[in-house]
């Protein structure tokens, strides 16, 4: 008796390992999106304006969401490069098929324009 209770918890022990193993193996890796120098058209560009100043014009790479919140921001310009790219505004995230690779849209630049608070990177 004292034999299948230890074979039991050699089996519950194995399987317990097992499936953290694997647990740590499969979990998906973080996005990391970030601010690159701009130069390769393989990159997303964004012009953005603000009430106090403007334009500013950034590059991203690597997939994620960047957070333009904090001022009172509008959308330009954007050049999607190799990337199918969203953008958050007026609460919900635009367009609702995300814009394709080697995309670019210009939009009419007013103040509060095109409210832009996040874009992403898909």
């Amino acid at each position: 008796m004292k034999q299948i209770a230890k074979r039991a918890a050699l089996a519950a022990t194995t399987t317990l390992a097992l499936t953290a193993s694997l647990t740590a193996v499969s979990t998906t890796q973080a996005f990391a999106i970030n601010t690159v120098p701009c130069g390769s058209s393989d990159f997303l560009q964004i012009t953005v304006h603000t009430t106090d100043t403007g334009p500013y014009d950034w590059c991203l790479a690597n997939a994620g969401t960047w957070d333009l919140t904090g001022s009172h921001t509008w959308l330009h310009r954007i050049s999607t490069g190799n990337n199918r790219v969203q953008w958050y505004g007026d609460g919900r995230w635009q367009p609702a098929t995300p814009i394709d690779r080697n995309t670019v849209y210009t939009f009419p630049n007013n103040p509060g324009g095109v409210r832009i608070d996040q874009i992403r990177i898909l």
